[in-house]
């Protein structure tokens, strides 16, 4: 059977966020993460409602996957009764993504773009599937999963507790091995960091409280956009299997790394020593998962190319710095047209909370950081809390559109859907 062996959360608000909406749940077996949204007076209370479900709603009598659909569906409607009570919650919600560990399986129970990865034999998984309107558009071939990580709306979320009376709660169960590393976190960490550089962490980690630490302080050193909440625990055996599943091959990716006299963390042990005394090798693919390509043999080879000498530099340098003083020229003009031009028009979108957004300019944004763009009126509509399929086409679609058209939109969002 399996056992908790090792476990470390972390939360922090990051660079550039007053408050911390996330909560979390660290409890063995039982772990969650929760990433609220609406604004401090709603999202951090939605979160800590999700996170108060586990101590309120668990039942025993039941199966671990069906009681984490159990908690997260009391958790949505206890968040969307209070939305509809009290004015100054309303519009708020939260992302849920929960764990619990029982025998030889661990179930999971997921809602929103929180995340959950699984680490073993070097390599990085993402378990779940993010809720939100840029997987949509993965999953539709619109853009590339690298696309999606750096693309500007990848904060809006299509699925969250509390602005429905109804959710769906994605959950499954799959079979844990001895020495598994577990990985729940909020969007703060892997919107900062990329997933190889959060196997490494995991990889190079003296303890999983040194984890958590190295992957909070990642994530601020790369800007610390968002509240930054981590919760890692580690799978043990207690030496009595029982009748664990050997579904998949030895030494794959959720297969069962076993040998004949030797314990599996002995096995472990000796899988990691000689990771870091040889080549680590390029981990095959997986269906539908995201691989950590790992670092090939440090030791340089020789081609046996024989490469031409450099061309020497040519003698007219400065045709080449007239040319590009004029291109610098030509640049600057087209921005300027641009510039311009786009103070005429006007478009509704969403900010980095997924609010409803009204944006004067095009919705543009050129090389060098530069946006043609800025932001004219921000509403507490939720774009998640838009159910109408027209209008959350308009806000989502980021047309440009007139002052009078674009304003009026606002207007008649706010109206069906603020609360008083």
């Amino acid at each position: 059977m399996l056992q908790i062996a090792d476990h470390a959360s972390k939360t922090d608000v990051g660079r550039q966020r007053h408050t911390n909406e996330d909560n979390l749940y660290d409890q063995p077996p039982v772990f969650a993460v929760a990433d609220g949204m609406g604004g401090a007076q709603a999202g951090e209370v939605a979160s800590e409602m999700a996170i108060s479900e586990f101590v309120e709603a668990r039942d025993p009598e039941r199966a671990a996957e069906e009681q984490l659909e159990q908690i997260a569906l009391a958790a949505n409607r206890k968040i969307w009764d209070m939305a509809q009570s009290d004015s100054r919650h309303a519009g708020m919600g939260t992302t849920l993504t929960a764990v619990m560990v029982d025998g030889q399986h661990v179930a999971v129970g997921h809602v929103g773009d929180s995340r959950l990865y699984l680490y073993r034999n070097g390599s990085i998984e993402r378990m779940t599937r993010d809720h939100s309107l840029v997987e949509e558009f993965v999953r539709q071939g619109k853009l590339t999963p690298a696309e999606a990580e750096v693309h500007p709306q990848r904060s809006i979320i299509t699925r969250a507790l509390g602005p429905e009376p109804e959710v769906e709660v994605d959950t499954y169960t799959h079979s844990g091995r001895d020495g598994d590393v577990y990985l729940l976190n909020s969007d703060g960490l892997t919107g900062m960091i990329n997933e190889e550089t959060v196997a490494e962490i995991l990889r190079d980690r003296e303890s999983l409280e040194d984890a958590a630490e190295k992957l909070i302080a990642a994530a601020n050193a790369n800007g610390g956009k968002d509240n930054i909440t981590v919760v890692l625990f580690r799978l043990g055996s207690d030496g009595d299997d029982g009748d664990a599943e050997e579904d998949e091959e030895p030494g794959t990716l959720g297969g069962q790394a076993t040998q004949v006299g030797v314990s599996a963390e002995t096995v472990r042990r000796e899988v990691e020593r000689a990771e870091k005394t040889k080549a680590r090798e390029v981990p095959q693919e997986t269906k539908a998962r995201t691989k950590v390509v790992q670092e090939r043999d440090s030791e340089p080879r020789r081609s046996s190319i024989q490469r031409a000498p450099p061309r020497p530099a040519p003698k007219r340098r400065k045709r080449r710095y007239v040319t590009a003083a004029i291109v610098v020229v030509v640049l600057a003009a087209v921005i300027a047209g641009l510039y311009a031009l786009d103070r005429k028009f006007w478009f509704v979108g969403t900010n980095d909370r997924g609010q409803v957004t009204l944006f004067r300019g095009l919705p543009y944004d050129l090389p060098f950081g530069i946006e043609l763009y800025s932001e004219e009126y921000q509403s507490a509509v939720p774009v998640v809390a838009v159910t109408d399929a027209r209008q959350r086409k308009y806000v989502l679609d980021h047309h440009a559109r007139s002052e009078g058209d674009s304003r009026a939109l606002v207007r008649d969002i706010e109206r069906k859907y603020a609360r008083p």
